[in-house]
């Protein structure tokens, strides 16, 4: 694989890092800075408002600029968004921060894969794809909980500061080895991504992805105050764990592709969906007990992340047959369905703290998961409703052709 990959992982990995990296240090970032734990649960919704907003809309603004170019001075905006991170004087200032940095990382995902597979033969393509999007497995198994234990010894901002020097590590590798003459495609305009929110089945599936995603944020983004407060782990601790979670989730983010290989999607996502809406409950009962607690943890990183190569896969599934002249705007549309999940599921979450308690934030959120559950099968009942006056529809080969990893992707 060529140099100017590796910059792109190293890109991948950064990002993915100051994604998650926030929810181990929430309990810091709120008595730092003065703020609830639902305010500072905020800055998990927010960075996710900006993903959501960025893969969409400012790829289709952003369309005709040169890839390097844009590449480039995405990762600047990265990496100023970081800066002011660390040296943010207050809550405002951090929160704009990641808003910033949000808006970023939806952009440089929607592009990613089309850099990512100039740089090799045809081929070559998955496999180019997958080294990108491995960046945020190996961010979730050592950049979050290495991140959380700067913060947890050095203070918060020591985390963003770090994060920062990763950017600016790729925004060097990716200015010297990247290629200046990168192809693109015509970019979508937003008048064809709105189109493909007139799709009724595409909704469906959007739905699907913002509930799977957002019932498990709801627990995840206060999943450090509940180890402190209610299993008794010290704040060091914490980052132990995630590197559980971290661990666990890479596992679990191939035995789900496997599992829809196996299954097919609609399938393999009740089986994840069911496996994750329990784990959510046993937590509720599991967390004032310090080692079943990371037991439970060890079981929710496998099944977390395990929807994604099935969403993914079935999005662009569905989209061959109902938007077949727009299957990347599909794609990227389920990318941002993901980070709404995650801003609802983080927002809601800090609802539930300020009202029930800590301890609400597992089963409610395995009641949303339910409902992701509920959505699926009715996907199912209309897939087998539509095979049976039509005929099966063929399976897109691009389907198989998609990133396992989330966003991106």
């Amino acid at each position: 694989m060529p140099l100017a990959l590796w910059a792109l992982t190293l890109s991948a990995f950064a990002i993915g890092t100051t994604e998650f990296v926030i929810v181990g240090l929430l309990p810091t970032i709120a008595l730092d800075l003065g703020v609830s734990l639902p305010s500072a649960g905020l800055l998990v919704s927010l960075y996710a408002v900006g993903v959501a907003i960025g893969a969409p809309v400012l790829t289709a603004l952003t369309g005709r600029i040169p890839r390097k170019q844009l590449l480039i001075g995405l990762m600047a905006i990265f990496t100023i968004g970081n800066l002011l991170a660390w040296m943010a004087p207050g809550y405002a200032t951090l929160m704009g921060a990641r808003v910033i940095t949000g808006l970023a990382h939806g952009v440089f995902f929607s592009i990613g894969s089309t850099i990512a597979t100039s740089l090799v033969p045809k081929d070559k393509a998955a496999s180019a794809i997958a080294l990108m999007f491995s960046g945020l497995t190996v961010a979730l198994v050592t950049g979050v909980p290495l991140g959380t234990w700067i913060g947890q010894h050095f203070g918060w901002q020591a985390t963003f500061l770090a994060v920062s020097l990763l950017g600016v590590i790729a925004l060097i590798g990716s200015t010297i080895l990247v290629p200046a003459n990168i192809a693109s495609s015509a970019p979508s305009s937003l008048a064809t991504q709105l189109a493909v929110l007139k799709k009724p089945r595409l909704l469906l599936v959007y739905a699907m992805t913002t509930l799977g995603y957002g019932g498990s944020f709801i627990a995840f983004t206060y999943l450090a105050p509940i180890l402190q407060q209610v299993s008794g782990y010290s704040a060091g601790a914490v980052g132990l764990v995630m590197l559980v979670y971290g661990v666990s989730v890479a596992f679990g983010n191939i035995w789900g592709g496997k599992l829809a290989d196996r299954q097919g999607p609609v399938r393999a996502l009740q089986i994840v969906f069911g496996l994750l809406a329990a784990v959510l409950l046993v937590l509720t009962f599991t967390a004032p007990h310090p080692y079943l607690v990371i037991a439970t943890v060890l079981a929710w990183g496998a099944v977390a992340f395990g929807n994604v190569p099935g969403l993914q896969v079935y999005v662009v599934k569905s989209a061959a047959i109902d938007a077949p002249d727009a299957v990347d705007v599909a794609s990227s549309l389920n990318i941002a369905a993901f980070n709404v999940g995650i801003a609802l599921g983080a927002w809601a979450g800090g609802l539930i703290v300020a009202h029930l308690g800590l301890m609400a934030t597992p089963w409610i959120g395995a009641l949303v998961v339910v409902g992701a559950f509920g959505l699926t099968t009715l996907a199912g009942r209309l897939d087998r409703g539509d095979a049976a006056r039509n005929g099966p529809a063929p399976s897109p080969s691009v389907a198989r052709e998609m990133p396992l990893m989330r966003g991106e992707r």
